[in-house]
């Protein structure tokens, strides 16, 4: 019942930037309030996450894509939870300013944070909450990110969903879409395209691989691009 990609563009390194070691030291003192052990036990202390048999979608694409649009119709219909890995980072920036201004700095630069520091977020929330079936928006964004979502969690996703959307179109959407963001400017968008273009095309074609990956053209109105959407998630409504 998926659709696949067929081919990807040839990826110009896979190898991580010095700028991401960089930024990793800077965490060290978030990163020591989480214990190295993934936790077991949800709220009623009785069954682990694991357990649980959530049903996991990873949402890709470029910034300006659509993403975050797209999760919330899914949620409405669907009933999904959906967790913005980039949300969950600016909520932690906003609530620890005195420890995270090399954060927010990472993020203005449109570079990555450590693997470890967004796997957690994703972690505590999903454990947190009463849903089983989860969007987990823009994320993995590296072959890194992926690899310690499965060692961290212990879990592969169960769906990929690859909004596919023309760089023009999504520097335009991003730069009137005027949420006042930090990293909604010209420099910073085209700053994000490359690092996506050159760190997510190796986990779109992993996953692609793996028979996972669902690729939605993401040119045309909402409700257009939500039509191509919808039957993946009606085929899995009873799961």
């Amino acid at each position: 019942m998926w659709r696949r990609v067929t081919s990807l563009s040839p990826v110009m390194s896979t190898s991580k930037p010095t700028s991401l070691d960089q930024a990793a030291s800077g965490f060290k003192i978030w990163r020591s309030s989480f214990s190295t052990e993934t936790p077991t036990l949800v709220k009623d202390g009785t069954t682990s996450f694991k357990e649980r048999n959530p049903f996991i979608t990873f949402v890709l694409g470029g910034p300006g894509s659509g993403k975050g649009t797209q999760c919330q119709k899914i949620v409405e219909t669907f009933g999904f939870k959906h967790l913005s890995a980039g949300e969950l980072l600016r909520r932690e920036i906003e609530s620890n300013s005195e420890h995270w201004s090399q954060m927010l700095n990472t993020i203005k630069e449109g570079r990555i944070v450590p693997s470890e520091v967004t796997v957690r977020l994703i972690q505590q929330e999903m454990e947190s909450s009463d849903s089983n079936k989860f969007l987990i928006d823009g994320f993995p964004r590296t072959e890194e990110n992926r690899i310690a979502f499965e060692q961290l969690i212990g879990l592969e996703p169960n769906v990929v969903l690859f909004f596919d959307c023309p760089e023009e179109e999504m520097v335009k959407r991003v730069l009137n879409r005027n949420q006042g963001r930090v990293d909604d400017n010209i420099d910073t968008v085209k700053k994000r395209l490359k690092v996506f273009e050159i760190l997510n095309l190796p986990v779109i074609d992993y996953y692609s691989k793996r028979g996972k990956l669902c690729k939605i053209n993401a040119v045309g109105t909402e409700d257009e691009i939500f039509e191509k959407v919808r039957p993946i998630f009606s085929a899995c409504a009873g799961k």
